[in-house]
């Protein structure tokens, strides 16, 4: 049974910062690329951060500079730090693990940043 599980979520002021972790189980994370993903409010979800199984990473405009996304597979988690937040980051944040044909979502975690 796969299993993504997003923490780090939370309530900060503009300019604070958050780590999000998603700790995966039921595959073999080294081989996977993992990203994450927003959804706003009345928006549709966006890509906001990606590493490959080797490590590359790709970062939405809106957040370079910003973000950092990292993993330990040793963990089985990858991460997002966050800093420097705004209110237009508020959103739900959900992690995705995908190889080939396979492609899995956590339940995501809630990021709301007051400004």
């Amino acid at each position: 049974q796969v299993q993504l599980v997003e923490s780090g979520g939370g309530l900060v002021q503009a300019g604070g910062s958050l780590r999000l972790s998603c700790a995966a189980s039921g595959i073999d994370f080294s081989i996977y690329d993992m990203a994450w993903y927003r959804q706003a409010p009345g928006k549709q979800r966006e890509l906001v951060a990606d590493i490959t199984r080797s490590g590359s990473t790709n970062y939405a405009d809106s957040v370079k500079g910003r973000f950092t996304i990292s993993r330990d597979n040793a963990k089985n988690t990858v991460y997002l730090q966050m800093n420097s937040l705004k209110p237009e980051d508020t959103a739900v944040y959900s992690c995705n693990g995908r190889r080939r044909w396979y492609n899995y979502w956590g339940q995501g975690t809630q990021v709301t940043v007051s400004s």
